[in-house]
């Protein structure tokens, strides 16, 4: 087996979608001697900011010198992201071998695991090989019935900003939600939250209050933006004065301010951090495709977000970071999402919607994306491939301009690899 038989495999999986409980998971650690047991975790839910708040925490446990694992999802990029150590993906190397040593035991069973539940096997045998003392790690979707949830209590629980997203599977409102991914939380540990409506707070209240943990809810109001630009934020928190964060956005500053409580929870339980340690930490985060500047000339953005939320925060960096240029959007969108909502928001902040279809069976055509924009009083143009997408954008958006991309995690990869091709070729 090599990296890629390795990935197509994990893809193959008799593949299910995402079905509610933790047996197939469990059975399989079972049968490969349960190495989660033998790792400490910083366990991550919610509905955005998971990721960038994983990023920033990882970051800072690692200033602290501590052998560091990341579990995230979905790559943006190439799966290796989904787990790394120090920063680093994991190898081709490693894949394989952690692969080939899973992939027996788990054809073994009766009721064969979820390519996530697969995954997160595999990554709890990876970073209890390389012997990281703390995983930070990513829940998929929901909390209590999360394939992650599979470990013991961790060092702590986080909850991240909470929204209507899956509500098909997670609930219809917004309490609903929170009490799915208050399923992380476990008797007699510790929890941050995300500071949220009293409804919401109070869900976490009463979790906390019944299991006997300890909650900590992130300091909004001490935040204070000092300066802001491309090329990253400056911002006090609390006591804490002069954090600088390379992530944009005024959403990065609440979900650092998770981080700092996350921070100060764990040096509670006697995690040796330091206040330098923190500010390196944050300094240095790195969190790809989330208002991500992957080119500066032409001056060139990459966005994940893919829900209300998010495009909220889109819409505040577009007015924000690149008020009085013209900026063109490049974009495709998945045809069984609520798109309806995603471009209503950020119409009148683009001059042009240059439109691609991704690489996905659920995906719109461009043709039909373009065809929805125009109906609704943009201008918008369809392209026959994503380096055509690149390179008429690029065009509109001149030297002065700004591309933006957003709608799809899954158009994210192409149209970098497409941005590079035409970077390298000039």
């Amino acid at each position: 087996m090599n990296a890629q038989q390795a990935i197509e495999y994990i893809h193959s999986v008799f593949w299910k979608g995402s079905i509610p409980g933790l047996g197939r998971t469990l059975s399989l650690l079972e049968k490969m001697g349960n190495p989660q047991d033998s790792l400490k975790f910083v366990h991550i839910a919610g509905t955005n900011g998971k990721g960038s708040t994983a990023a920033m925490t990882a970051s800072i446990l690692q200033k602290a010198g501590y052998r560091t694992g990341l579990y995230t999802s979905p790559y943006i990029y190439r799966f290796h992201e989904r787990m790394q150590i120090d920063g680093q993906q994991i190898s081709d190397e490693d894949l394989v071998a952690v692969t080939e040593y899973v992939k027996p035991l788990a054809d073994s069973m009766v009721e064969q695991p979820t390519e996530f539940e697969l995954v997160c096997c595999i990554a709890f045998e990876y970073f209890k090989r390389k012997h990281c003392d703390i995983v930070v790690l990513e829940v998929g979707m929901g909390g209590e019935f999360d394939a992650t949830n599979v470990i013991a209590a961790p060092e702590v629980a986080v909850i991240t900003n909470i929204g209507l997203d899956h509500t098909d599977v997670l609930g219809s409102t917004v309490e609903e939600i929170a009490r799915t991914k208050a399923g992380i939380i476990k008797e007699n540990g510790n929890a941050v939250i995300y500071r949220s409506t009293p409804s919401v707070e109070a869900v976490f209240e009463d979790v906390c209050s019944r299991k006997n943990v300890k909650l900590k809810k992130a300091d909004f109001d001490s935040i204070r933006l000092v300066s802001h630009g491309l090329e990253g934020q400056v911002f006090d928190c609390g006591t804490r004065k002069g954090l600088q964060l390379p992530l944009l956005g005024d959403h990065q500053l609440h979900n650092a301010a998770v981080v700092l409580s996350i921070a100060d929870t764990l040096i509670e339980k006697g995690w040796n951090i330091t206040e330098e340690n923190i500010y390196e930490g944050l300094r240095d985060a790195s969190w790809p495709g989330r208002f991500d500047i992957v080119s500066r000339e032409p001056l060139f953005i990459i966005d994940g977000g893919h829900n209300p939320q998010c495009l909220e925060a889109l819409v505040k960096n577009i007015q924000d970071y690149l008020q009085g240029k013209k900026v063109i959007a490049l974009t495709g969108v998945l045809a069984d999402k609520d798109y309806a909502d995603m471009y209503r928001p950020v119409m009148p902040l683009v001059e042009k919607f240059v439109c691609i279809t991704p690489d996905n069976p659920r995906k719109l055509e461009a043709e039909d994306l373009a065809k929805y924009l125009q109906d609704k009083g943009a201008d918008a143009v369809a392209c026959e491939s994503t380096r055509a997408g690149v390179v008429r954008a690029m065009e509109l958006a001149g030297k002065d301009g700004a591309v933006l991309c957003f709608g799809s995690l899954y158009s994210i990869g192409a149209i970098a690899d497409a941005l590079k091709g035409v970077i390298d070729r000039d």
